[in-house]
């Protein structure tokens, strides 16, 4: 499980998706009380569990952006502040990783 953090406008469609289905995976776990099955997440910073509902939120307006249609939302819940996620590392990992996402980070670099 990985929250990216970074602005979903230079994230390609299927990081944008597999972190959409993260965050409603991540609210599953808290919802049924299981202890998230790897706190290590949170701890190696890849899980803010206090932003899930801002940043699903965030992830929906650009899905909605780019015409996808959109039928789940997060259920409300109280969360914890639990974790810290570094956006910029990130945006360079999706870079190195995605030719898609790298495409979207020139082309939204320069509006």
């Amino acid at each position: 499980m990985r929250m990216w953090m970074v602005d979903p406008r230079f994230m390609c469609r299927a990081h944008i998706l597999g972190e959409h289905r993260e965050m409603h995976t991540l609210i599953g776990t808290i919802l049924h009380k299981r202890p998230l099955s790897g706190t290590k997440y949170i701890i190696t910073g890849l899980v803010e569990v206090h932003n899930i509902k801002a940043r699903h939120d965030e992830l929906v307006l650009e899905m909605t952006c780019r015409g996808y249609n959109h039928k789940s939302p997060l259920p409300d819940t109280e969360l914890w502040t639990e974790g810290r996620v570094d956006p910029v590392k990130n945006l360079v990992e999706l870079r190195t990783r995605c030719s898609e996402c790298a495409k979207l980070q020139l082309i939204n670099k320069k509006l």
